[in-house]
């Protein structure tokens, strides 16, 4: 490994609740891990948004804020939206789905992995051999009419599902080396295509354009899940599965069926990836009512910067990231094994701050 001097910028956005419980914590073990192993730099800069803040100023996220993520290496974000906080038309406070679409952060990975000693539903003891990634794409599909949708006379709503060629390509290439990716580390090298496409028009176009690109990636197996029959699976068999590439809606709501499956949300990690830019943030909420009391499970967050580590490493050819994020996954999955990583969410009595600290003493 050669060891560089580089700095990456690094825009911090713990937002509401817990998240700003998690993201100290986060930082914390971030802090520690940079010191550890060396070679690069985090210049975190922390900036204000969420719900909390458009309640207080009427804005969530100012266009400061926005062109100094544009200007990161990458975005770290916590959780941001409150239940009685909304904009008029009703919808919640949410400057990451922006995000989203100005830069164009079309793969949503959500990794599906069973930790030794969590609290997870499934009693076959294959349940412990989870281990799948969940890629949403998330400009498009039913969320496309985020903003957009209609009311007529109050009789009739109207959203409508868009799905393109150019997002599909690339969403699909992005599947199929990830999962090459994986399988050089032990996966099965793997892609189902999860859609609708029985029904509806678009997902018949969704599934012809996967067909395509599979051609692509020969040494790799591609195969379909209608939505429907991928519910059932994820609950009877999900170690049978590898990644999982599916349209934006889908994809929100099997992402919650797959944290559900390895011990609960606080155990989702996301990374939102597009051509130029990064997001990662755990895949839960604010959750307001346990935000303050220092009980949340920071784990998510924890996973999702590793994520970010891993894939700043790749970006820029930095090996030292790319052990971090090793590092990191590794003292986490240990902790659970060991038992020093045991989280009120899983039945342990370690709060947001001690489970940063025992993953600190375990790097």
């Amino acid at each position: 490994m050669t060891l560089t001097n580089t700095e990456l910028r690094i825009a911090v956005l713990p937002g509401d609740g817990i998240g700003v419980e998690i993201m100290d914590a986060c930082l914390a073990v971030l802090g520690a891990l940079e010191r550890k192993i060396g070679g690069y730099r985090l210049a975190t800069e922390v900036l204000p948004g969420g719900a909390a803040l458009y309640r207080d100023t009427g804005t969530a996220f100012s266009d400061e804020n926005f062109r100094k993520t544009e200007a990161a290496d990458a975005i770290l974000f916590g959780a941001m939206g409150l239940p009685d906080v909304r904009y008029p038309d009703g919808t919640e406070i949410a400057p990451h789905l922006e995000m989203r679409r100005q830069y164009e952060l079309y793969a949503g990975v959500r990794p599906v992995k069973a930790f030794p000693n969590c609290r997870a539903p499934l009693a076959d003891p294959r349940a412990a051999q989870i281990d799948l990634v969940i890629l949403r794409e998330s400009t498009e599909g039913l969320f496309a009419s985020r903003g957009k949708g209609v009311v007529e006379n109050d009789q009739v709503a109207r959203d409508t599902m868009v799905i393109t060629r150019s997002t599909c390509e690339r969403l699909f290439d992005f599947a199929f080396r990830l999962a090459a990716r994986r399988r050089a580390r032990g996966g099965q090298g793997r892609v189902t295509c999860v859609d609708k496409s029985n029904v509806f028009v678009s997902m018949a176009f969704f599934r012809k354009i996967f067909d395509e690109r599979a051609g692509r990636f020969p040494e790799l197996r591609a195969d379909h899940h209608y939505i429907d029959a991928m519910a059932l699976d994820l609950v009877r068999k999900p170690w049978d599965f590898d990644v999982l590439v599916m349209e934006n809606m889908f994809g929100d709501i099997l992402s919650d069926l797959g944290a559900g499956l390895v011990g609960g949300m606080g155990m989702a990690p996301c990374a939102e990836i597009g051509p130029q830019h990064g997001l990662f943030q755990p895949a839960h909420g604010s959750a307001p009512d346990i935000a303050g009391r220092n009980l949340a499970n920071p784990t998510a967050m924890l996973l999702s910067a590793a994520l970010m580590l891993d894939w700043l490493g790749e970006r820029h050819d930095l090996g030292a990231c790319s052990e971090a994020a090793q590092r990191l996954e590794s003292a986490i999955e240990d902790g659970y094994r060991s038992g020093a990583v045991h989280p009120i969410e899983q039945g342990g009595s370690q709060t947001t701050t001690e489970v940063a600290k025992a993953v600190i003493q375990l790097l």
